[in-house]
């Protein structure tokens, strides 16, 4: 279903990203791939228009892999949001990675296994359209704009962020092994979390700017000893880290390029194709 453009900027993440402001306004979306995570709520942040989107729904209901990642990329998109931000948590995979670090990658491998990861799979949609088979250049999966925004905001919150790594990203619920950990960490990979995939792509494949803020959380299990990650140690590092990330992710919405202005590599990712269907 179309909507009338009511944001420029969409941040996929939890309720700690949006609860607090103003004058929020709820809406509800329909999509042709069915419900996202939920509604949509819209507010103003440094004088631009925001889209936030809870990736797990309210109350943490959906696990990783039920997430409906196709819907909520469609849904940011049909409310006139170009420019996407993803904070996650995730595991460090190397020693210097600790608890607290926060990551900009610049790089994804995916390992997930049953997910829909793609628009375009000749598949028909609801009203009868077919999108055709596109094959979506992704050598590049993040908007170098919307990084150098976050490297640049993190450093001027006093935080010193890692420049670039490769997040792996895993189907979940669980966590890795130690052998899988060791794997990853030996791969030369940076961070390990669960929803970085298919989120980039489904953006790219929009044509939207998509940004990961990783933050991490704490070593993954086969960079450390003992009993390995859990799901409180978890959340008490994202508590702890949560507000300073927040401000972080603020100051990036006012960095950001007006609409207008974007002539990054994302919005010319269906140069030469034909989608097939039109996009929202």
């Amino acid at each position: 279903m179309a909507h009338m453009a009511n944001a420029e900027i969409g941040v996929i993440g939890g309720s700690g990203f949006y609860s607090f402001l103003e004058d929020v306004t709820e809406v509800e979306v329909e999509t042709p791939y069915g419900a996202p995570s939920d509604s949509l709520f819209l507010g103003e942040l440094a004088g631009r228009s925001v889209a936030f989107l809870p990736r797990h729904g309210r109350g943490h209901s959906l696990p990783p892999h039920r997430i409906n990642y196709r819907a909520n990329l469609w849904a940011l998109r049909s409310m006139g949001v170009r420019q996407v931000l993803g904070p996650c948590a995730v595991g460090g995979l190397r020693p210097e990675y600790g608890p607290g670090t926060l990551l900009v990658p610049d790089q994804v491998v995916d390992r997930t296994k049953a997910r829909a990861q793609t628009f375009f799979d000749g598949y028909p949609l609801p009203d009868g359209t077919v999108p055709n088979v596109v094959h979506t250049t992704f050598a590049d999966p993040y908007c170098p704009v919307g990084r150098a925004a976050a490297l640049r905001a993190a450093r001027g919150r006093g935080w010193e962020p890692v420049d670039g790594g490769t997040m792996v990203v895993i189907e979940g619920p669980r966590f890795s092994t130690r052998a899988e950990s060791q794997w990853h960490a030996a791969m030369g990979w940076s961070v390990v979390g669960m929803t970085g995939h298919p989120e980039a792509v489904l953006a790219r494949e929009l044509g939207l700017c998509y940004t990961s803020m990783s933050l991490v959380t704490d070593l993954d299990a086969g960079a450390e000893t003992g009993e390995g990650v859990s799901h409180t140690e978890v959340l008490k590092v994202f508590g702890e880290n949560v507000g300073r990330l927040r401000e972080v992710l603020f100051d990036v919405v006012g960095a950001l390029p007006a609409t207008s202005e974007r002539d990054c590599l994302c919005t010319h990712a269906h140069d030469g194709w034909d989608l097939g269907i039109e996009l929202p």
